[in-house]
Protein backbone atom coordinates (compact mmCIF):
# COMPACT_ATOMS: atom_id res chain seq x y z
CA UNK A 1 0.00 0.00 0.00
CA UNK A 2 1.31 3.16 -0.58
CA UNK A 3 2.38 5.81 1.69
CA UNK A 4 2.33 9.63 1.77
CA UNK A 5 4.69 10.15 5.48
CA UNK A 6 7.35 11.26 3.62
CA UNK A 7 5.43 14.43 2.89
CA UNK A 8 5.52 14.90 6.73
CA UNK A 9 8.06 17.50 8.07
CA UNK A 10 11.00 16.83 9.72
CA UNK A 11 10.48 18.37 12.77
CA UNK A 12 7.35 16.27 13.93
CA UNK A 13 9.84 13.75 15.15
CA UNK A 14 11.44 16.45 17.88
CA UNK A 15 8.38 17.45 18.96
CA UNK A 16 6.26 16.35 22.26
CA UNK A 17 3.15 16.83 22.34
CA UNK A 18 1.44 19.00 24.25
CA UNK A 19 -0.32 17.58 27.70
CA UNK A 20 -3.00 19.00 29.70
CA UNK A 21 -3.41 16.16 31.44
CA UNK A 22 -6.34 13.66 31.88
CA UNK A 23 -10.00 14.64 31.36
CA UNK A 24 -13.18 13.73 32.61
CA UNK A 25 -13.88 11.59 30.03
CA UNK A 26 -10.90 9.60 30.35
CA UNK A 27 -10.65 9.61 33.90
CA UNK A 28 -14.39 7.68 33.69
CA UNK A 29 -13.15 4.98 31.30
CA UNK A 30 -9.98 4.49 33.09
CA UNK A 31 -11.59 4.13 36.68
CA UNK A 32 -15.22 4.54 36.15
CA UNK A 33 -15.98 7.11 38.42
CA UNK A 34 -18.76 9.47 36.90
CA UNK A 35 -17.60 13.07 35.47
CA UNK A 36 -20.08 14.66 38.09
CA UNK A 37 -18.10 13.07 40.62
CA UNK A 38 -14.60 14.34 39.91
CA UNK A 39 -12.72 16.76 41.55
CA UNK A 40 -10.56 18.46 38.27
CA UNK A 41 -7.92 20.23 39.95
CA UNK A 42 -5.31 19.81 36.31
CA UNK A 43 -6.08 22.29 34.41
CA UNK A 44 -6.33 25.61 36.42
CA UNK A 45 -9.99 26.45 35.00
CA UNK A 46 -12.00 29.27 37.43
CA UNK A 47 -14.16 26.82 39.75
CA UNK A 48 -16.40 30.54 39.52
CA UNK A 49 -16.86 30.93 36.35
CA UNK A 50 -17.87 33.76 34.21
CA UNK A 51 -19.60 36.98 34.93
CA UNK A 52 -23.36 36.65 34.47
CA UNK A 53 -23.24 38.74 31.74
CA UNK A 54 -20.94 37.09 29.63
CA UNK A 55 -23.18 33.67 29.55
CA UNK A 56 -26.29 35.84 29.19
CA UNK A 57 -24.18 37.78 26.26
CA UNK A 58 -24.43 34.05 24.46
CA UNK A 59 -28.32 33.70 24.53
CA UNK A 60 -28.16 37.00 22.54
CA UNK A 61 -29.26 37.63 18.99
CA UNK A 62 -26.04 37.36 17.14
CA UNK A 63 -25.67 37.23 12.88
CA UNK A 64 -23.57 33.88 13.13
CA UNK A 65 -24.22 33.70 9.87
CA UNK A 66 -21.91 36.48 9.33
CA UNK A 67 -17.87 36.39 10.40
CA UNK A 68 -16.92 37.54 13.09
CA UNK A 69 -15.82 41.39 13.94
CA UNK A 70 -13.41 41.97 16.94
CA UNK A 71 -13.05 45.83 17.05
CA UNK A 72 -15.63 45.79 20.20
CA UNK A 73 -13.58 42.95 21.93
CA UNK A 74 -9.92 45.29 21.46
CA UNK A 75 -11.98 48.48 21.85
CA UNK A 76 -12.65 46.48 25.61
CA UNK A 77 -9.48 44.90 25.95
CA UNK A 78 -7.15 47.80 25.31
CA UNK A 79 -8.91 49.76 27.87
CA UNK A 80 -8.57 46.95 30.54
CA UNK A 81 -4.74 46.91 29.60
CA UNK A 82 -4.42 50.74 29.00
CA UNK A 83 -2.94 50.57 25.46
CA UNK A 84 -4.63 52.09 22.25
CA UNK A 85 -6.76 49.78 20.40
CA UNK A 86 -3.84 49.78 17.56
CA UNK A 87 -1.20 47.77 20.14
CA UNK A 88 -3.95 45.41 20.64
CA UNK A 89 -3.70 41.63 18.92
CA UNK A 90 -6.22 38.92 19.77
CA UNK A 91 -6.56 35.32 18.89
CA UNK A 92 -8.00 31.90 19.96
CA UNK A 93 -7.05 31.84 22.85
CA UNK A 94 -3.40 32.61 23.86
CA UNK A 95 -2.10 29.76 22.43
CA UNK A 96 -3.52 30.35 19.20
CA UNK A 97 -2.10 33.68 19.85
CA UNK A 98 1.45 32.54 20.61
CA UNK A 99 1.14 30.29 17.41
CA UNK A 100 0.92 33.22 15.14
CA UNK A 101 3.49 35.11 17.21
CA UNK A 102 5.93 32.99 16.76
CA UNK A 103 5.40 32.30 12.98
CA UNK A 104 6.64 36.32 12.86
CA UNK A 105 10.19 35.50 13.71
CA UNK A 106 11.45 31.80 13.96
CA UNK A 107 12.12 29.30 11.15
CA UNK A 108 15.07 26.89 10.36
CA UNK A 109 18.19 27.98 12.13
CA UNK A 110 17.36 29.91 14.42
CA UNK A 111 16.84 29.36 18.25
CA UNK A 112 14.77 30.22 20.68
CA UNK A 113 15.38 30.75 24.72
CA UNK A 114 13.36 28.61 27.37
CA UNK A 115 13.82 29.22 30.88
CA UNK A 116 12.63 25.70 32.44
CA UNK A 117 10.37 24.73 34.22
CA UNK A 118 7.75 26.85 32.10
CA UNK A 119 4.54 25.90 30.35
CA UNK A 120 5.45 22.99 27.46
CA UNK A 121 3.68 24.71 24.38
CA UNK A 122 6.47 27.16 23.79
CA UNK A 123 8.82 24.26 22.86
CA UNK A 124 6.19 22.23 20.60
CA UNK A 125 5.37 26.21 18.92
CA UNK A 126 9.17 26.09 18.95
CA UNK A 127 10.21 23.33 17.13
CA UNK A 128 7.15 23.48 14.46
CA UNK A 129 8.44 26.51 13.43
CA UNK A 130 11.78 24.33 12.77
CA UNK A 131 13.74 26.41 15.52
CA UNK A 132 15.78 24.90 18.11
CA UNK A 133 14.80 25.58 22.06
CA UNK A 134 17.88 26.28 24.16
CA UNK A 135 17.29 26.31 27.39
CA UNK A 136 18.26 27.54 30.83
CA UNK A 137 17.51 27.12 34.43
CA UNK A 138 14.50 29.64 35.34
CA UNK A 139 15.71 32.11 38.41
CA UNK A 140 13.65 34.80 40.06
CA UNK A 141 16.34 37.87 38.88
CA UNK A 142 16.50 36.39 35.34
CA UNK A 143 19.96 35.27 35.88
CA UNK A 144 20.24 33.33 32.26
CA UNK A 145 23.18 32.72 30.19
CA UNK A 146 24.90 35.85 28.67
CA UNK A 147 25.93 33.82 25.59
CA UNK A 148 22.47 32.90 24.45
CA UNK A 149 20.86 36.09 25.90
CA UNK A 150 23.21 38.14 23.15
CA UNK A 151 23.29 35.67 20.45
CA UNK A 152 21.90 36.93 17.32
CA UNK A 153 20.32 33.89 16.53
CA UNK A 154 18.25 33.34 19.38
CA UNK A 155 15.38 35.23 18.13
CA UNK A 156 12.67 35.07 20.63
CA UNK A 157 12.97 34.55 24.73
CA UNK A 158 9.84 33.08 26.40
CA UNK A 159 8.70 34.04 29.92
CA UNK A 160 5.67 33.41 32.11
CA UNK A 161 5.23 35.23 34.97
CA UNK A 162 3.34 34.13 36.97
CA UNK A 163 5.38 31.31 35.77
CA UNK A 164 3.19 28.08 35.06
CA UNK A 165 3.91 25.51 36.97
CA UNK A 166 5.88 26.90 40.16
CA UNK A 167 3.96 30.18 40.50
CA UNK A 168 6.61 32.80 41.40
CA UNK A 169 6.54 36.33 39.80
CA UNK A 170 9.36 38.21 37.43
CA UNK A 171 10.60 41.39 39.06
CA UNK A 172 10.67 44.95 36.69
CA UNK A 173 13.90 45.14 37.10
CA UNK A 174 14.70 41.81 36.39
CA UNK A 175 12.51 42.12 33.29
CA UNK A 176 13.80 45.60 31.74
CA UNK A 177 17.29 44.16 32.51
CA UNK A 178 17.09 41.23 29.82
CA UNK A 179 14.91 43.56 27.46
CA UNK A 180 17.61 46.02 27.39
CA UNK A 181 20.70 43.03 27.24
CA UNK A 182 19.19 41.07 24.41
CA UNK A 183 18.21 41.67 20.23
CA UNK A 184 15.66 39.22 20.60
CA UNK A 185 12.14 39.73 20.92
CA UNK A 186 10.58 38.50 24.52
CA UNK A 187 7.52 36.95 25.29
CA UNK A 188 5.84 37.20 28.89
CA UNK A 189 3.15 35.05 29.04
CA UNK A 190 0.64 37.08 31.99
CA UNK A 191 -2.20 34.43 31.73
CA UNK A 192 -2.31 34.25 35.45
CA UNK A 193 -1.46 37.99 36.34
CA UNK A 194 -5.25 39.17 37.75
CA UNK A 195 -3.98 36.81 40.82
CA UNK A 196 -0.66 38.17 41.16
CA UNK A 197 -1.86 41.55 40.92
CA UNK A 198 0.58 42.98 39.34
CA UNK A 199 1.34 43.27 35.57
CA UNK A 200 4.69 43.94 33.98
CA UNK A 201 2.54 44.87 30.63
CA UNK A 202 3.22 48.69 30.84
CA UNK A 203 7.23 48.19 29.90
CA UNK A 204 6.06 47.26 26.18
CA UNK A 205 5.71 51.01 25.74
CA UNK A 206 9.66 51.20 26.57
CA UNK A 207 10.27 48.44 24.60
CA UNK A 208 9.95 47.47 21.76
CA UNK A 209 10.82 44.70 22.18
CA UNK A 210 8.23 43.03 24.27
CA UNK A 211 5.09 41.36 23.83
CA UNK A 212 2.90 40.84 26.91
CA UNK A 213 0.12 38.07 26.21
CA UNK A 214 -3.28 37.58 28.84
CA UNK A 215 -5.85 35.24 28.02
CA UNK A 216 -10.09 35.16 29.00
CA UNK A 217 -9.53 31.52 30.12
CA UNK A 218 -8.24 32.14 34.04
CA UNK A 219 -9.62 34.89 36.14
CA UNK A 220 -12.49 36.06 33.49
CA UNK A 221 -13.35 32.11 33.45
CA UNK A 222 -13.72 31.73 29.67
CA UNK A 223 -11.72 28.50 29.12
CA UNK A 224 -13.96 26.85 27.11
CA UNK A 225 -14.58 29.89 24.35
CA UNK A 226 -10.76 30.37 23.53
CA UNK A 227 -10.31 33.92 23.46
CA UNK A 228 -6.55 35.59 23.71
CA UNK A 229 -4.97 38.89 23.77
CA UNK A 230 -1.94 40.92 23.87
CA UNK A 231 -0.07 44.10 24.22
CA UNK A 232 2.56 44.90 21.78
CA UNK A 233 4.69 47.57 19.86
CA UNK A 234 3.52 49.30 16.82
CA UNK A 235 5.21 47.15 14.58
CA UNK A 236 4.80 43.76 16.19
CA UNK A 237 1.06 44.20 16.24
CA UNK A 238 1.12 45.70 12.24
CA UNK A 239 3.08 42.71 11.33
CA UNK A 240 0.70 40.45 13.44
CA UNK A 241 -2.16 42.01 11.75
CA UNK A 242 -0.97 40.76 8.38
CA UNK A 243 -0.28 37.22 9.17
CA UNK A 244 -2.68 36.13 11.86
CA UNK A 245 -5.85 34.41 10.92
CA UNK A 246 -8.67 37.03 10.40
CA UNK A 247 -11.13 35.43 11.97
CA UNK A 248 -9.65 33.40 14.40
CA UNK A 249 -12.56 33.99 17.32
CA UNK A 250 -15.50 33.15 16.91
CA UNK A 251 -18.66 35.72 17.06
CA UNK A 252 -19.77 33.89 20.79
CA UNK A 253 -16.70 34.24 22.41
CA UNK A 254 -15.94 38.21 21.37
CA UNK A 255 -19.76 38.49 22.52
CA UNK A 256 -18.63 37.54 25.52
CA UNK A 257 -15.11 38.52 25.70
CA UNK A 258 -16.49 42.19 25.75
CA UNK A 259 -19.19 41.07 28.87
CA UNK A 260 -16.80 39.97 30.68
CA UNK A 261 -14.55 43.28 30.63
CA UNK A 262 -17.47 45.36 31.33
CA UNK A 263 -17.93 43.18 34.17
CA UNK A 264 -14.67 43.30 36.67
CA UNK A 265 -16.02 43.10 39.68
CA UNK A 266 -17.22 39.25 39.28
CA UNK A 267 -13.55 39.26 38.00
CA UNK A 268 -11.97 40.56 41.18
CA UNK A 269 -14.21 38.64 43.59
CA UNK A 270 -13.41 35.71 41.59
CA UNK A 271 -9.98 36.43 42.07
CA UNK A 272 -10.01 36.89 46.01
CA UNK A 273 -11.80 34.28 46.73
CA UNK A 274 -9.59 31.82 44.84
CA UNK A 275 -5.94 34.15 46.03
CA UNK A 276 -7.50 33.44 49.93
CA UNK A 277 -7.85 29.80 49.14
CA UNK A 278 -4.47 29.22 47.45
CA UNK A 279 -2.77 30.43 50.57
CA UNK A 280 -5.12 28.59 52.86
CA UNK A 281 -4.41 25.77 51.45
CA UNK A 282 -0.31 26.27 51.07
CA UNK A 283 -0.24 26.77 54.91
CA UNK A 284 -1.94 23.56 55.39
CA UNK A 285 0.94 21.65 53.00
CA UNK A 286 4.32 22.28 53.70
CA UNK A 287 5.78 20.76 50.63
CA UNK A 288 3.75 23.60 48.49
CA UNK A 289 5.98 26.10 46.96
CA UNK A 290 4.72 30.20 47.75
CA UNK A 291 2.61 30.90 44.55
CA UNK A 292 0.90 34.06 42.71
CA UNK A 293 -1.17 32.04 40.48
CA UNK A 294 -4.25 30.17 40.63
CA UNK A 295 -2.39 27.25 41.53
CA UNK A 296 0.21 25.61 44.01
CA UNK A 297 3.24 23.46 42.82
CA UNK A 298 3.70 21.06 45.47
CA UNK A 299 6.80 19.02 45.89
CA UNK A 300 6.23 15.12 46.60
CA UNK A 301 8.63 12.56 48.28
CA UNK A 302 7.17 10.09 46.19
CA UNK A 303 7.42 10.05 42.59
CA UNK A 304 4.47 12.20 40.88
CA UNK A 305 2.89 9.97 38.54
CA UNK A 306 2.16 7.90 41.25
CA UNK A 307 0.93 10.65 43.35
CA UNK A 308 -1.16 11.82 40.52
CA UNK A 309 -2.78 8.15 39.78
CA UNK A 310 -3.40 7.68 43.71
CA UNK A 311 -5.38 10.75 44.10
CA UNK A 312 -7.50 10.04 40.15
CA UNK A 313 -8.61 6.52 41.82
CA UNK A 314 -10.41 8.59 44.47
CA UNK A 315 -11.62 10.99 42.05
CA UNK A 316 -9.32 14.02 42.26
CA UNK A 317 -7.43 14.79 39.10
CA UNK A 318 -4.43 16.89 39.40
CA UNK A 319 -1.24 17.83 36.71
CA UNK A 320 1.56 15.26 37.44
CA UNK A 321 4.42 17.82 36.56
CA UNK A 322 6.78 14.82 35.37
CA UNK A 323 5.22 15.83 31.95
CA UNK A 324 6.64 19.64 31.94
CA UNK A 325 10.46 19.61 30.76
CA UNK A 326 12.78 20.40 33.85
CA UNK A 327 9.98 20.19 36.36
CA UNK A 328 11.75 16.91 37.63
CA UNK A 329 9.43 13.74 38.66
CA UNK A 330 8.64 14.42 41.90
CA UNK A 331 6.03 17.34 41.93
CA UNK A 332 2.37 18.07 41.08
CA UNK A 333 0.80 21.07 40.07
CA UNK A 334 -3.22 21.34 41.90
CA UNK A 335 -5.38 23.69 40.64
CA UNK A 336 -7.71 26.15 43.32
CA UNK A 337 -10.69 25.21 42.99
CA UNK A 338 -14.01 25.45 45.55
CA UNK A 339 -13.49 25.22 48.97
CA UNK A 340 -15.47 22.05 49.28
CA UNK A 341 -12.93 20.79 46.18
CA UNK A 342 -9.84 22.14 47.69
CA UNK A 343 -11.06 20.26 51.43
CA UNK A 344 -11.51 17.27 49.31
CA UNK A 345 -7.98 17.14 47.79
CA UNK A 346 -6.79 18.08 50.91
CA UNK A 347 -7.93 15.53 53.04
CA UNK A 348 -6.73 12.67 50.28
CA UNK A 349 -3.42 14.48 49.99
CA UNK A 350 -2.70 14.72 53.59
CA UNK A 351 -3.78 10.81 54.30
CA UNK A 352 -1.08 9.68 51.76
CA UNK A 353 -3.54 9.40 49.08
Amino acid sequence: MKTYHHNLRDELLSIVPDDSGPGPAEVQQKYGIPPQELVMLGRNENPYGPSPRALESLRGDMAVNRYPQPEDFIKAAASYVNFPPEQVIMGAGLDGLIDSLTRLFLCRGDRALIPLPTYSYYELLVRLCGAEPAYATLTPDLDLPPVLVTDRKVKMIFLCSPNNPTGETLSREALQSLLERTPAVVFLDEAYVEFAGESLAGLVREHDNLVVGRTMSKAFGLAGLRLGYAAAPPWIAEQYRRTAPLFAASAPSLAAGVAALGDLEHMHKSVEKISEQRDSLRESILEARPSRGSFLFVETGERSSLVADSLMKKGIVVKDCSTIRGAGEHAVRVSVGLPEENEAFLNAYLAGC
